[in-house]
């Protein structure tokens, strides 16, 4: 039996590893079966003090969206640049750079 869609999404987060991000539509395709909103809302559900690196999505134009209740955006920020990764002053980070290689990760996984 596959798990709840939210909890296999939240697998696949936790292992971007630290400097690296993500996109909310590279998850998908890696979870199949979801959309890149999908994968947001799941980030979003995420609890700011997780052990699950929720910072590390990002859309995929580099940028971190929009969280809904306030300032995270700002938090998410400070996180990832606490990691190393560098944004612009339009708020933009490099994905060439920054970007998770999640297939080579993940077929070293299996």
């Amino acid at each position: 039996m596959k798990p709840p869609l939210y909890h296999q999404i939240h697998e696949i987060i936790r292992l971007i590893p630290r400097g690296k991000v993500a996109t909310y539509g590279q998850i998908a395709e890696i979870v199949g079966g979801c959309t890149a909103r999908m994968v947001g809302y799941a980030a979003s559900a995420i609890p700011v003090d997780s052990e699950i690196p929720w910072q590390r999505v990002i859309n995929y134009k580099g940028k971190i969206s929009s969280r809904s209740g306030g300032s995270g955006e700002l938090l998410q920020q400070e996180l990832l640049e606490g990691e190393g990764i560098q944004f612009d002053q339009l708020g933009k980070t490099n994905l060439k750079y920054y970007r998770w290689n999640g297939e080579t990760e993940l077929n070293m996984e299996n």
